[in-house]
């Protein structure tokens, strides 16, 4: 049971972080409850089983009698029809496995957090004050949706803070009252109500949900579609042919391009004859224009306990006219100084307000959310869309990014990992038991606590996300389980009571087992219930899949386990009495 939470210790990024701690926390736990088991549980039924009224009577409580006479009763039809019972459980896995194929994906599942970050970016080069304008009016409009209760905004940050924006850019942080309307609802209109504002791009996420976007790919957005290439106006007219494919998707939201802007700029060529006459090089005459002009960091002063930069730089001139430029003063070797028009030419033009590299290469990002629909179809749909309809030119390329990337990757890597995992605990078991057969015959539990997981994910939206992965796996550890403490009795009634048909230790044996494993299943699902049924309550958005999945994989695996497996281990199983002599050297 604790080997299948290997993978989680494996997994990086924001999934690792997240689910890293529940693993730990479930392994804890498991490795306390068993010291309790083997040094506190003797003890106790030492104290209080000999005064049990139970044991006194030498008879079990009539209800647990009929139970197991039900079941018996139950198994011996299935026995009678067993080919019949193993085609329906084989029927019911393959539309189990189809489940999965279908099924929608996601990174994680969509948090509630009661709270939105509204993201707008207008025209680079906007002023600070038309720019506060416009976020008042962005305020003004979402206060007027009856559930928006406070809003507060930020314009821009500043040159050291560790994300870095210019004032064409605000976030608004929008406090939530949920009333009679559903959270889908007041999203929907308030972008509505925000794409009414001209010439601004409005993103609406959530606080957590926003940085963890951040973190995965840089943008605001679930799904960044990231063009590659050398021409920054090739780039635009892309991003542009991009942006119209994507908005004809159903379920994207939010839809936009990097805000990007030709500005005024000063070109400032370097003449390489003009200055190795005067005894410079290029880089020279950069570097003293960089000082000139913005200052160089030779060291720090350190007043109290803060260091405080210091720079070194001309007599400050804030401006950008070509005569300006052209008087700076550049320092020769030997100590004269002339003028940076002497050595250069300074001419007007224009460039990008900012250029974006990645891997060293220029990009732009169209980046969306999604609404309605589960994120791996979105991407599927909008790829299948930009493939055929925008032609690449030679030495451009298209990445996708976000969630998508990396719920992709993590289910990748959990995948084969799980899969190594169910191969280990395969050989542990065969090991143990001495039988490669017992191991599969137990394993075989994994399969049927699919179907109901399956069932669960279904029940919880019908979207597999990495929360509901972690529920399989923690599932598959509890069905193992089922299965040792079925096999395990069947071998005990043979080699240690002597039960020499084989067919009757196996009916014996599941049904003396009937009541701890129903009792196990039992107080494993109830403890779930709370969490399950607190579905959409904010801070339960990843427990509650993996509930889900428990709760109804452990349904499936603890009813088919106690028909199937019995069926299955008289047909395969081998009697004691036909199993080697295992000898000891």
């Amino acid at each position: 049971v604790a080997l299948v939470f290997l993978p989680l210790f494996v997994l990086g990024s924001v999934e690792g972080r997240l689910l890293r701690p529940l693993a730990f926390a479930y392994v804890v736990a498991l490795a306390a409850s068993l010291v309790v088991a083997l040094t506190v549980t003797p003890v106790l039924c030492s104290w209080l089983l000999p005064n049990s009224r139970v044991i006194a009577a030498g008879a079990e409580p009539s209800f647990t009698r009929r139970l197991k006479a039900g079941y018996e009763l139950s198994l011996g039809r299935a026995f009678r029809y067993r080919r019949t019972v193993i085609a329906m459980a084989a029927a019911l896995l393959v539309a189990a496995v189809v489940g999965v194929l279908t099924a929608g994906r996601s990174f994680l599942p969509e948090f509630n957090e009661g709270a939105l970050t509204v993201s707008a970016v207008t025209i680079p080069g906007t002023s600070l004050e038309d720019s506060n304008a416009l976020g008042n009016g962005l305020e003004r409009l979402l206060l007027s949706v009856p559930e928006v209760t406070s809003t507060a905004r930020r314009t821009g940050r500043a040159e050291l803070d560790e994300h870095v924006q210019g004032v064409e850019s605000a976030e608004i942080d929008v406090r939530l009252a949920m009333k009679n309307r559903s959270r889908e609802a007041v999203l929907e209109e308030l972008r509505e109500k925000v794409s009414l504002m001209p010439g601004t791009n409005v993103t609406i996420g959530q606080p957590i949900s926003h940085r963890i976007d951040h973190m995965l790919s840089g943008t605001r957005a679930n799904i960044a579609v990231k063009i590659f290439g050398d021409d920054l106006q090739v780039l635009r007219q892309l991003a542009a042919q991009v942006q119209a494919e994507m908005g004809q998707v159903p379920g994207v939201v939010d839809l936009s391009t990097e805000a990007q802007a030709d500005i005024p700029t000063l070109k400032v060529r370097v003449d390489p004859g003009a200055a190795a006459r005067q005894g410079l090089e290029t880089g020279a005459v950069a570097e003293a224009l960089q000082t000139a002009r913005v200052g160089h960091t030779v060291g720090q002063v350190l007043e109290g306990q803060i260091a405080f930069p210091l720079v070194v730089r001309y007599a400050i001139d804030e401006s950008r006219d070509l005569e300006s430029v052209g008087t700076t003063q550049i320092q020769t070797p030997d100590g004269r100084q002339i003028p940076l028009s002497a050595v250069a030419t300074i001419q007007r033009d224009r460039g990008p307000n900012f250029v974006m590299r990645e891997n060293v290469q220029r990009r732009i990002v169209v980046q969306c959310n999604v609404s309605g629909r589960d994120l791996r179809s979105v991407v599927n749909d909008i790829q299948a869309r930009i493939a055929p309809n925008v032609t690449m030119p030679q030495g451009y390329h298209v990445e996708y990014g976000g969630q998508f990337e990396s719920e992709a990757q993590a289910s990748q890597q959990l995948l084969w990992l799980s899969l190594g995992v169910v191969i280990a605990i395969f050989f542990i078991l065969s090991s143990a038991f001495g039988s490669s057969r017992d191991g599969l015959l137990i394993m075989l539990n994994l399969p049927l606590a699919l179907i109901g997981g399956v069932a669960g994910v279904y029940l919880a939206g019908g979207v597999l996300s990495v929360a509901s992965i972690v529920g399989f796996i923690t599932l598959f550890g509890i069905a193992t389980r089922n299965g040792i403490m079925l096999v395990s009795h069947i071998r005990h009634l043979q080699e240690e009571e002597g039960v020499a048909d084989f067919t009757t230790a196996v009916v014996r044996g599941s049904t003396e087992r009937l009541v701890p494993i129903l009792m196990t299943a039992l107080a494993a699902g109830l403890a779930l219930v709370p969490i399950a049924l607190s579905a959409g309550e904010p801070g339960s958005e990843i427990q509650a899949p993996m509930a889900m999945v428990i709760m109804f994989g452990l349904l499936s695996s603890t009813a088919l386990n106690m028909v199937v497996v019995p069926i299955l281990y008289e047909r395969f199983g081998r009697p004691v009495s036909e199993r080697p002599t295992r000898t000891s050297i």
